[in-house]
């Protein structure tokens, strides 16, 4: 099998692209255009308009007059989490996939994923991605180019440590049938991190290829990378009721567990070193601080635990203070 896998089939199924929109005017069609160059033809693209301000509409639109693949559907802003549940109510498809729609992806995305469906058996399937940094001429790319079928198990513990298995829901595909009683959470924030786990319990197993067929672009003053503000504090929420419902059905994955909810804690604090927040929120930023301490040293002791997590533990033990000059330098000279 090459690089690039082709389907064309008539007897391939329909596969449904869902593309939340919300004022991406810079954007969106170069995502339209790499959806609708995609290797496998038989999709319809659900495109949800949420309350876009700017003319992010007008251009999913002239996109739907020249596509009849394509259907555009308004709503009133209601996030992501909102949009993204508007467009799995409109789908025809057996097969669903999300893209994000300031993201590209390669011609061969949707191919490469119903090619891991089909050959593995199994009722989702995912592909690595490749992380553009907007501005710095910089992309990293995750993956070792191998296939392989997953347990649901095995494919939650390499979530929770960082491996090759991330939590978004874009570079994945769904049999709509996993869908049935799981939805996105509305209004919050790290939507992915309370939902994915979901889909891959309910799925069993997990058909994944390591290779980077899409592209996710890191922007300034993007919801991630934007000045910090209380509701990117629901990360720890998305990350405990995960961990409660991962424990409740694999209790040997406390450790994995653990450390996922540590690092949640860690990740909060950089944006707050980052962004703004760490002398805004003094109570949140001593009680995330007083979380690290408490549950560190499992960490240290857990040889699955990524280096970097230790060296982080290793500093805040130090001094909180310490840890921040430490990740200022990191992010100005190494990141």
């Amino acid at each position: 099998m090459g690089d690039s896998i082709r389907n064309d089939r008539e007897s391939d199924p329909l596969i449904s692209v869902v593309i939340p929109v919300y004022n991406v005017e810079s954007y969106v069609g170069r995502c339209l255009d790499t959806v609708l160059g995609q290797t496998y033809q038989n999709i319809e693209v659900i495109i949800v308009d949420d309350g876009s301000t700017d003319s992010s509409g007008t251009i999913c639109r002239k996109y739907a007059v020249s596509d009849p693949r394509i259907r555009v559907i308004r709503q009133e802003n209601g996030g992501l989490s909102a949009a993204r549940n508007t467009g799995i109510y409109h789908t025809h498809g057996k097969f669903i996939t999300f893209i994000d729609s300031d993201d590209t992806v390669q011609k061969d995305m949707i191919a490469y994923l119903y090619h891991l469906i089909s050959a593995y058996e199994c009722p989702m399937s995912l592909c690595c991605l490749t992380t553009v940094f907007t501005g710095k001429d910089k992309r990293k790319e995750v993956g070792n180019g191998m296939e392989c079928r997953m347990s649901a198990h095995d494919a939650l513990e390499s979530m929770l440590y960082h491996g090759f298995v991330d939590t978004s829901a874009y570079a994945k595909l769904y049999d709509r049938f996993l869908f049935t009683s799981i939805r996105f959470p509305v209004g919050k924030l790290f939507e992915d991190i309370g939902t994915t786990y979901k889909l891959f319990i309910q799925s069993g197993y997990i058909a994944c290829g390591f290779k980077c067929k899409y592209n996710y672009f890191v922007r300034p003053n993007s919801i991630v990378t934007g000045k910090f503000s209380e509701r990117k504090f629901d990360l720890l929420e998305m990350t405990d009721t995960m961990a409660g419902d991962v424990l409740t059905v694999y209790p040997d994955l406390s450790k994995a567990i653990r450390r996922r909810q540590v690092y949640a804690r860690f990740s909060t604090l950089d944006q707050m070193i980052t962004h703004g927040g760490w002398d805004d929120f003094p109570r949140e930023r001593k009680a995330m601080i007083a979380y690290i301490r408490k549950y560190g040293k499992q960490i240290l002791q857990d040889p699955k635990a990524p280096r970097r997590d230790k060296v982080a533990i290793l500093a805040l033990f130090l001094s909180p203070s310490f840890y921040a000059l430490l990740w200022r330098l990191y992010k100005k000279y190494i990141k």
